[in-house]
């Protein structure tokens, strides 16, 4: 309630300096209580994006991949599409699949120093989520239960018109997330779930505010802005979201320094986020303040049949909450749960150190088939 009254506030301030356009760009549409909705015709020509400039971002992304792939869209339900790379390994068809599922904010393209390792002794694939990257902005629900599930089936669909019997399922941040949730409804699916760094386990404390005292002027912000899609800013600014990308996170650059020395990763990074906020306002109704998810995964771990083995990574320099990893495994007592720590890696920790990773996962796979 008081978030809708705080959104009033800030829609009745900005109609009334006639900036309702504005408004659509952060909040997907005028009107907040409408969770959704097509960015306006306008926002292109202020944001320098398209669908084919963020494509050969991506192509650029993936020059450096020197293992033979496809690219394609994958039709499901209601029309949508689901932008797949493919990493056939016709030696290996014995062997379980894997299926890459990327972050918030993420697409396929930020797994180009994995790709050429992990698809060595089985076939990979790597999918932009339903609303991200190049598949399909639809509109989510409002309800994070609904809206959960719409991601959940949409990569059941995409399962099946990909004809997989069963996956190894791989996901970063959010995608770890959606990778249990999976698992939970489609258990005979799923024959090993890495989580890296995955977001939403835990639930919010009770004593955030004590323990950590926010100052007054972070809470009126957070109480101003708190109806907004998390990337409404860098819609926001338009011309200038390159350079803010560039300055605000020059760590993507470094992550990628072996195989890009220019601004590949940058302008691929602004390109998939300045699109419709389709999964991004999806993602914003399932959390609630700071970030914590509406419906934390540890309460529903145990729902996880305990057949399926858990492999969960992090990264030793991240902010992430490493503690779900041990609360899974003390949930789990008859289950596989193997806890992995990369050293010198943060929260990208396939981007961060690589060459450990690849071979940690590769070592994992090595007991699945």
């Amino acid at each position: 309630m008081a978030e809708q009254e705080d959104g009033g506030v800030v829609r009745r301030v900005l109609s009334a300096v006639g900036v309702n356009s504005i408004v659509r760009s952060l909040y997907g549409c005028v009107d907040t209580t409408v969770k959704w909705c097509w960015i306006p015709n306008w926002l292109p020509s202020w944001c320098p994006t398209s669908q084919t400039q963020l494509q050969k971002a991506e192509d650029m992304m993936l020059r450096c991949v020197n293992s033979p792939f496809t690219k394609q869209y994958i039709p499901i339900s209601s029309g949508n599409l689901i932008w797949t790379l493919v990493f056939s390994n016709t030696s290996h068809k014995h062997k379980t699949p894997m299926v890459l599922l990327h972050g918030f904010g993420g697409g396929v393209g930020l797994w180009a120093q994995n790709l050429d390792a992990l698809c060595q002794h089985r076939s990979v694939f790597a999918l932009d989520l339903l609303g991200f990257g190049q598949s399909s902005r639809p509109s989510f629900s409002s309800d994070a239960r609904l809206a959960e599930n719409q991601f959940v089936e949409s990569i059941e669909q995409w399962r099946t018109k990909m004809g997989l019997e069963s996956m190894i399922l791989l996901g970063h941040n959010l995608g770890g997330y959606l990778a249990v949730s999976y698992g939970i409804k489609y258990p005979n699916r799923v024959k090993h779930i890495f989580l890296v760094e995955p977001w939403g386990f835990p639930e919010r404390p009770n004593t955030v505010e004590d323990d950590r005292p926010i100052p007054v002027w972070i809470k009126a912000l957070g109480a101003m802005f708190s109806p907004f899609n998390p990337l409404a800013g860098l819609r926001l600014v338009g011309p200038l979201g390159p350079t803010l990308v560039q300055t605000l996170r020059p760590d993507f650059k470094r992550k990628f320094s072996s195989m890009f020395t220019d601004n590949t990763v940058s302008d691929y990074i602004y390109h998939l986020n300045v699109q419709t906020p389709s999964g991004e306002t999806a993602f914003k109704n399932m959390t609630v303040n700071y970030g914590w998810a509406k419906r934390p995964m540890l309460q529903r771990i145990v729902l996880l049949q305990p057949h399926i083995p858990l492999t969960v990574i992090y990264g030793s320099r991240s902010s992430v909450d490493g503690n779900s990893g041990s609360i899974i495994q003390n949930m789990r007592p008859n289950s596989h749960v193997e806890i992995m720590t990369i050293r010198g890696a943060g929260h990208y920790v396939y981007a961060d150190q690589p060459g450990d990773f690849n071979r940690l996962v590769l070592q994992a796979c090595e007991k699945i088939d």
